[in-house]
């Protein structure tokens, strides 16, 4: 799973989960041919990550590579069980990343298209936000 060595602040405000418009980083296939994109806001959190890079590299095998694009950065706490209100904030429980519509999530390159799209495709389920399979226009 993926997780920061050190973060700024070790718990973070939650911010508002709203439409704040398309991504400006991350929008464009940059490694290659083949990429998975969101298509709708929300948080990606790292057990969704590896559950879907392990679906990728079982496609991938030893023909081809595949590239993360995103990395979860921002904690999210959770109080444990039983916990009656109040008494502050909880530990940090997991990390996340946020993304817009139009990020990249992951590339690959050295499968044939059909295999690619269906890869692609189950790591789509792996997320609980729309997404779409991409590939790099050659001209």
């Amino acid at each position: 799973m993926l997780l920061p060595k050190k973060v700024k602040h070790r718990k973070w405000h939650k911010g508002r989960r709203r439409n704040l418009g398309v991504a400006t980083r991350a929008t464009t296939l940059s490694f290659g041919d083949y990429g998975l994109k969101t298509e709708s806001h929300g948080w990606v959190s790292s057990q969704q990550i590896e559950a879907a890079r392990r679906v990728l590299t079982r496609y991938v095998r030893r023909g081809g590579k595949v590239w993360i694009r995103i990395f979860p950065d921002k904690p999210i706490t959770k109080k444990g069980n039983e916990v009656p209100m109040g008494g502050g904030k909880g530990a940090p429980d997991h990390y996340v990343a946020v993304v817009k519509p139009g990020t990249i999530l992951f590339e690959m390159v050295g499968v044939i298209r059909e295999s690619a799209q269906e890869a692609m495709a189950m790591a789509g389920y792996k997320f609980g936000i729309k997404t779409k399979f991409i590939e790099k226009i050659i001209r």
